[in-house]
Order: structure tokens, then C-alpha cells, then sequence
């Protein structure tokens, strides 16, 4: 048996019955919702932190918390006291373009010795003002005296570093971990060390301004006397890893702020942008420029965004790749990041530790403590179905949008790479569907976007046995070949392109024979091992649209199922439908709602003209979007029905921010005005437009096409749009196509 041939130990294993160690201790546990308390989000490059809204950091079970770097945490505990109390909280917020964030506090009642009110509430105000720049969160506390008197008061700041691993806090227990070395304490700064069993030393570095009337390992005191009307100020800074004092901490705030409000500017300069009539919608689409520029880490290769804070902090290929097909009609260049990364760090070899077999994708990347020393397998992950036919879409796809021929001949050997890996390794058992199957019992178990281990079942709700041909990979595998056409035919190999969509459309005939449920009036979820339907009615059908696999003729059947109330809730469609054995409002992948399933499902009914259907979709996420913190889309919400004046219910352990779904209203738009491009002919195309019932106007400004770029304008007229061109530059052209 060869590495490339599946286990059929492993092929045999139930999961249902056998889950091992290995696979349960990368669930995240749901010991506390972190929707209560409403956490406050900073990202820079490789370091994020999460604080609640006073701007504290307090750790303890469940408790994502803190400041990390590189999947270690940094700074475990940051505690803010006044005269020994808690400030009461008055705002917390994040700037729009996410660069700061802002928390009001003011003083409770303060009380003497003899029991008797000395100071009233509300008299001492104190901002926090924090960022987080290249490694590091700076802090500012303005204190200002209210009060027609001088005040005198104690502010206290505790602080600690566990530089825990990420899957420890997310509830791995390891037997043995590294050594904490002693703090070493200064006049004005602390540094606190721990070296790793990897061998490598990880460091905070605190540093105040001025400095503190008592300093020790674990807190920080100040003895304030504010006169009445007048502020002082105090400043803080927290390092990852090795730092040089700085001379004035007040001068480097300043000049530093203003370092990341810059870089944050530029980051959503990149490509068009869109304004509407809606101001709550603005905020919205706000938002998602904001949440993936802050998620987009720059690398060697370009832009590339993380999947999402606090569990996904990293390079993700799916979610990544899924990320930039969403934003390709705005910004092409994150499309272009995410290739030429998952180029450089394709597979070459065969490991079945990290799920490796020559030509394949990446899934996940960490750089933690327990990936390095093996403690989990993550360190360079394969173990995803998907990612690699998803890699070659995203070619076709930026090619298509961009023309850039240049960019992609010089990936051209992993894109040949990765479609021969979907020939010799995809094909487990050789029927013609691509199937996962993990390579040891350590890898993910379920390896399609849908990863519980629950996810994919049968009628009777027993669990699927593998290898699993999911009906979405084989929507992506088409895309593929679709895309791999296109490559080569700008290539000049005709016979490569003219063969591989004579294999698209002989997989589009031999997958609706296997796929299609009559009864169902939809295509099934998967097949098992047996080749046995999983007859299920499930969201993944809606991918099935997106990259056109589906026949015409069945499209109507496929949107009416997903649109019908056991599937679409009014806030969007459920993963699965809640006619079926599974069913779990509650669950992760078993009946909830996630925003980059919905707009991967608009998209597909869009492609085939359900642009109305598309639009109901569009609605509903906006209205669940008004009722979420920050504007902001969540990873994924429950998926119970939607009722008259109430928001939806929140899954206690989504991420927030999370790049797919930042990126799901910005989708939403295009699918409705079905806006495409013919790059050849410098047109911009919008096939049949429509708009949903909250815009009535819409602009969108700089959309770039070859040299050129325009401006247009939408104006829904009761069931129509009218397009507007307000402006162009180069040859770029407006084509509206009925």
C-alpha cells in the first residue's frame, strides 16, 4: 500500500463510535459565550489581541483574552482598578477602520474609612485609548477631575503573562510545558520570559510612562492627583517578544498611532468601494473593509487574510481562498496574495502526519509551541478536500478578472501540480468523485468546510462511513477543470484546455446521476464509502450552483428546496434542513447559519438567474447584521426561525472578526447586480440587476477593469434598477446585458 492510497483501517472507522483523543482535542469548548462579553478585537500582521469592553483581559476557563503572537499569549491578564475598585463602564468602541479602540470608564462611589461616601460616582472619568502596532498594544489612560475639588486616587494595573499555546486555551491539557523564568523588574518596565520545550524563549515587555510610585512582576501602581477641572495622562506599552525601552512613550504613541492609522488607510485604498442610500448598510459595508483589511497579514507574496479572531488567527487556505473570491470584483490583489502564498507552500512530498501528498493545498499553518514540537499536527496542515480545487478556481477566477497571465504563468507548475494530485490522490477508490479520508487518526476527521465530526450523515442520522465524496468538492473539482481550461487556452495548449472541458461536462452528467434526489428535490450531502447517498437536504447543494456543476433544468428544484422554510430561517439558509435527523439550531454544522455559505449560495443563484432569491438572502444576513455588535457578521449564528422585532439568537464561540463573513455583504452585492467582467473587451457587465428593498440607491466608485476603472450608480425604480455611469477612466466600459 502506497502513501497515497487511503488506510482502509482508517476508511472502516466509524465516527460516531471512535472519536480518539486525537480528534476531539481540537474542538473549541463552549465553556462561556463570548458574545457576553462583547469582546473588543485589534489585529496587526502576526499579533492579535482580545479584551472585554472596559479594555481588560482577564483569563480563565474559556477565556480567549489577552495578547498573542504566533499563537502564544503574551499577555494572559491586564486588570484596571480605581481606589481598588473596577470603573464603571460608560462606552467601548472600535474605530471604523478598526485601528483603535476607545473605552469611557468613570469612578464608582468611593468610600472613607468610616463608612461614609467620600467621593460620588461619575465625578473622575478615564479613557483607555489602545492599539496595536507591529508586535505591540500601546496604551493611553487620560484621567480627568470633574469634581470642583482636587482628587488624589490610586490607579492599579495588573498584568501577567502565562504564554500558553492557543490549543491550550482552547482546552488541550499538556503533561509537560516549559520553564517560566523570573521577571525582571525595573524602574518603569518589566519583562517577564518563558523558554519553550521547543527551545525557544518567548517575552513580554512592559514599559509605563511616567513612572509607576510602585512596580512589581504582577502590577503596576499610581498615586494620581488630578486638580478639579484638569487631566493627567499615563501611558503604557506592551511588547511581544524583545523591545528596546523607548525614550518618550508619549512621543511614540503619537508617532505610532499614526503609523496604523495610515497603514490601515492604505490597506482599504486597494480597489473599489461602495456607498449607499442605507446608512445602516454603510456601516455594514463599512465594517467589511475594515475587518479584512485589519484580518489581511502582508507576506512575501502579498495581502493575505486570516480566517478569523481569536481561534483562526492565521493562514487558512479554504477560508482564504473562499475570502478572495468573495472580494475579487473589488480587490483582485488579495486574490493574488492568497495564490502566490499557497503556491510557495504547496505539498511536495507525501507526510501523513500533516495529511501531505504531493500537489495538495494547504489547509492550516501555526507556529506555536505545541505545532512546532508536534503536539498537534497543524504546523503545516493538509488535511482539507477542498483546498486544492479551490486553489485552481481562484486562478481561473483572478484570470478571468484580471487577465494577469504574467502572474499565473509563474504558478502555472503548482496549478499543474495541483490538478494532478486531484487525479492520482483526490480519487480515493477510483469511481470518478474526489473523497477524503484522513492519513492517521491525528487528522481532522471530516475534511470539507463542514469539519465536525458529525457533519455528514445519513437519513437516519448515523453517522457517514468514509472515504466521503462531498457534493460541494465535486461542484469545486468542475470549477477546477472549468478554470483549468481557461489557463491553458491563455496559454496557447488548446488540446490541454479543450480536454479538461470535455471533463467538466462529463462530470456535470455523472454527478447529477449520482447526486440528484428526486424525492428530495435537491442534490444529497455526500456519498459514503458504500457509495451509499447521504440523503440529506443540506446547504452544500447551494455550492453546487455556484460553480455551475448543476444541470439548467435542475437549478429551480435546488433553489426552492434551499429556499423553503426548513431550510432558509429568514436570516439565511441553515446548513442543514430542520425536516432532517440532525437537525440542531444549535449546533456548529448541523442547522446553523453561516454568512460565506449563504453568499457562496447566493452567488450560485445568481449564476443562474435567481437574482430575487439572491436578494431575500441579501436581506436577511443585512437585518441579522443590524442587530450584531459593531455592525459585524459573526463566523456563524444559530438557526432558529426568524421572529418579528427580535435579532437572531448568537452561537456562543464564533469568531468575530471572521474574513468569509466580512466579506459576505460586499458578495451579496455583486450577486444581485450580477456584475461580471469581460477583460478582453475592457467591459464591466451586469446581467439583469436587482436590488433589495432597503437600498434604493447605490454607488460604487472605482471598480477597476484592464488600465481603466469607473464609477456607477444604481437606482431601484419599484421592481427595477437603473444604472447610472458616473464616470471612467482608460477604456473601461458599462454593459448592461438583459
Amino acid at each position: 500500500m502506497t502513501l497515497s492510497q487511503p488506510n482502509p483501517a482508517m476508511a472502516d472507522l466509524d465516527p460516531g463510535q471512535m472519536l480518539s483523543q486525537g480528534q476531539t482535542q481540537f474542538f473549541i469548548p463552549a465553556t462561556a459565550s463570548l458574545a457576553e462579553r462583547r469582546p473588543r478585537t485589534l489585529k496587526h500582521d502576526e499579533s492579535f489581541a482580545v479584551f472585554d469592553h472596559s479594555g481588560d483581559a482577564i483569563a480563565g476557563p474559556g477565556s480567549p483574552e489577552g495578547l498573542y503572537h504566533r499563537d502564544t499569549r503574551h499577555l494572559s491578564h491586564l486588570y484596571l482598578t480605581v481606589n481598588g475598585l473596577r470603573p464603571i463602564l460608560l462606552s467601548s468602541a472600535v474605530r471604523d477602520d478598526n485601528t483603535m479602540l476607545t473605552c469611557d470608564l468613570a469612578n464608582p462611589d468611593f468610600f472613607g474609612e468610616d463608612g461614609r461616601l467620600a467621593v460620588e460616582h461619575d465625578l473622575i472619568h478615564l479613557r483607555r485609548t489602545r492599539f496595536l502596532w507591529r508586535g505591540a498594544v500601546y496604551e493611553r489612560v487620560t484621567v480627568r477631575n470633574f469634581d470642583t475639588e482636587e482628587r488624589t486616587i490610586q490607579v492599579d494595573i495588573g498584568f501577567a503573562a502565562d504564554f500558553a499555546d492557543l490549543f491550550e486555551i482552547r482546552g488541550m491539557t499538556r503533561l509537560r510545558r516549559g520553564v517560566t523564568r523570573d521577571p525582571d523588574v525595573g524602574e518603569a518596565q518589566v519583562r517577564l520570559s518563558y523558554v519553550g520545550r521547543d527551545d525557544l524563549e518567548r517575552s513580554t515587555h512592559i514599559q509605563f510612562e511616567p513612572a509607576p510610585d510602585q512596580l512589581t512582576s504582577t502590577g503596576a501602581r499610581f498615586d494620581v492627583t488630578v486638580p478639579a477641572g484638569e487631566r493627567c495622562t499615563l501611558f503604557m506599552r506592551i511588547c511581544c517578544n524583545e523591545a528596546e525601552p523607548a525614550a518618550s512613550l508619549s512621543f511614540e504613541f503619537l508617532k505610532t498611532l499614526r503609523e496604523a492609522m495610515q497603514g490601515a488607510k492604505q490597506a482599504q485604498a486597494r480597489g473599489g468601494s461602495i456607498r449607499s442610500s442605507n446608512a445602516l448598510f454603510n456601516e455594514v459595508s463599512r465594517r467589511s473593509f475594515s475587518d479584512i483589511a485589519m484580518l489581511s497579514t502582508e507576506t512575501d507574496y502579498g495581502p493575505y487574510p486570516y480566517a478569523g479572531i481569536p481561534w483562526f488567527s492565521t493562514v487558512f487556505g479554504r477560508d482564504a481562498i473562499i475570502t478572495a473570491l468573495e472580494m475579487l470584483w473589488l480587490d483582485p490583489a488579495l486574490a493574488r496574495g492568497v495564490l502566490g502564498y499557497l503556491a510557495a507552500h504547496q505539498a511536495t512530498s507525501f507526510d501523513p502526519a500533516a495529511d501531505a501528498e504531493p500537489g495538495k493545498i494547504l489547509h492550516e499553518v501555526r507556529r506555536g509551541e505545541m505545532a512546532e514540537l508536534g503536539e498537534v499536527p497543524f504546523r503545516h496542515y493538509y488535511g482539507s478536500i477542498d483546498s486544492t480545487p479551490l486553489f485552481i478556481m481562484l486562478a481561473g477566477a483572478y484570470l478571468d478578472r484580471t487577465g494577469d497571465i504574467g502572474f499565473l504563468h509563474g504558478i502555472m507548475p503548482q496549478i499543474e501540480a495541483a490538478l494532478t494530485w486531484i487525479d492520482e490522490h483526490g480519487d480515493r477508490d477510483g469511481d470518478g468523485f474526489i473523497e477524503y479520508g484522513r492519513l492517521t487518526d491525528q487528522g481532522l476527521q471530516n475534511q470539507g468546510w463542514k469539519d465536525s465530526h458529525d457533519s455528514v450523515f445519513h437519513a437516519d442520522g448515523s453517522i457517514a462511513r468514509g472515504p466521503i465524496a462531498l457534493a460541494e468538492v465535486q461542484a469545486y473539482v468542475y470549477g477546477a477543470w472549468q478554470a483549468a481550461a481557461s489557463l491553458f487556452e491563455a496559454a496557447g495548449d488548446a488540446v490541454r484546455a479543450t480536454g479538461y472541458r470535455a471533463r467538466a461536462d462529463e462530470l456535470r452528467h455523472r454527478f447529477d446521476a449520482a447526486f440528484f434526489d428526486a424525492t428530495l428535490n435537491t442534490y444529497v450531502l455526500a456519498l459514503d464509502g458504500d457509495k451509499r447517498p447521504c440523503r440529506v437536504r443540506a446547504s452544500n447543494a447551494g455550492h453546487v450552483l455556484y460553480t455551475g456543476l448543476a444541470l439548467d433544468e435542475r437549478a429551480a428544484a435546488v433553489v426552492s428546496t434551499l429556499m423553503a422554510p426548513a431550510s432558509f430561517s429568514g436570516w439565511g439558509v441553515r446548513t442543514v434542513a430542520s425536516t432532517e435527523a440532525r437537525y440542531n439550531p444549535m449546533s456548529y454544522h448541523n442547522g446553523s447559519i453561516w454568512p460565506h455559505d449563504n453568499a457562496l449560495i447566493a452567488a450560485g443563484f445568481s449564476r443562474y438567474g435567481f437574482r430575487r432569491e439572491a436578494a431575500r438572502i441579501f436581506e436577511g444576513l443585512f437585518s441579522a447584521a443590524t442587530y450584531v455588535d459593531l455592525m459585524r457578521l459573526p463566523e456563524l449564528f444559530c438557526g432558529f426561525p426568524r421572529r418579528r422585532s427580535q435579532g437572531p439568537t448568537f452561537y456562543p464561540v464564533a469568531c468575530s472578526p471572521q474574513a468569509w463573513s466580512a466579506a459576505t455583504p460586499l458578495s451579496l452585492v455583486q450577486s444581485c447586480l450580477g456584475l461580471g467582467f469581460d477583460v478582453a473587451k475592457d467591459e464591466i457587465c451586469l446581467r439583469e440587476p436587482i436590488m433589495p428593498a432597503f437600498l434604493q440607491q447605490l454607488t460604487v466608485r472605482g471598480l477597476q477593469i484592464g488600465a481603466g476603472a469607473v464609477d456607477i450608480g444604481f437606482d431601484r425604480m419599484e421592481d427595477k434598477v437603473v444604472v447610472r455611469p458616473l464616470g471612467r477612466s482608460g477604456s473601461a466600459r458599462i454593459v448592461t446585458i438583459a
